[in-house]
């Protein structure tokens, strides 16, 4: 409970930040204030996408249903905040460029991203057998994520790209206000996947031993039945 309170006052903070401590910026105006949102949404996918690796190749190693769980969720707000910083991204791409869309590699790619991980979720609904599920889709998301890196920190920048190489967010022109908000957005980001992942993480477990449960229950009434029979 203290947690979620300092979460909330945290985030709170970094949306004041926003709008009191950073100024219009040069080409956007006071549209700079989304960047923090979908960058950060951005770098949240990144991580939440690293975990679901990390704990794939867990499930590869021996780490049973619980790495297994782990890795369905992290996997699936990675793809909650990929989407997230697609919608920001084309709030941005319609004020600076005129279009929501316009095929810019960096456009292209996080919606092959999108596909990418989709498809992690159909195999999983593929796959009947729990162990052979987890298998599977443990080594698919170990190949998932060098895809990802080439994707989102390659690619676009090997092709020609609408969007600028030297902002007021690159390593050489950031400016303190803008490093100091965009920073704290990202800190207050991860923290909510964080605590996103150990919800849905409780929820998965909590399901998975009600399951467990009545397994326990229908299993001696289908042998009472065999019996009678």
């Amino acid at each position: 409970m203290v947690l979620n309170a300092f979460l909330f006052v945290f985030m709170t903070g970094a949306v004041c930040a926003a709008f009191l401590l950073s100024g219009p910026a040069s080409g956007l105006g006071e549209f700079v204030r989304a960047i923090y949102f979908h960058i950060g949404c951005a770098m949240a996918t990144v991580a939440a996408f690293l975990t679901s690796c990390v704990y794939s190749a867990g499930v590869l190693r021996g780490g049973g249903d619980a790495s297994d769980i782990r890795a369905e969720s992290a996997a699936r707000l990675g793809l909650v905040f990929c989407v997230l910083a697609t919608v920001t991204g084309s709030a941005l791409a319609k004020n600076t460029w005129g279009s929501y869309w316009n095929w810019d590699p960096r456009e292209t790619s996080i919606v092959m991203l999108m596909l990418v991980y989709a498809a992690y979720f159909v195999l999983r609904g593929a796959v009947e057998e729990k162990s052979k599920r987890a298998r599977l889709s443990a080594a698919y998301a170990l190949l998932a994520f060098p895809a990802m890196v080439f994707l989102i920190w390659i690619l676009p920048r090997v092709v020609e790209s609408l969007h600028p190489t030297n902002t007021l967010f690159s390593r050489s022109g950031l400016d303190t206000e803008y490093r100091i908000t965009l920073w704290s957005f990202f800190a207050g980001l991860m923290a909510i996947f964080v605590w996103m992942f150990r919800l849905r993480l409780r929820v998965e477990l909590a399901e998975a031993r009600l399951r467990q449960q009545s397994q326990r229950v229908t299993q001696p009434e289908s042998q009472l039945a065999g019996e009678i029979r």
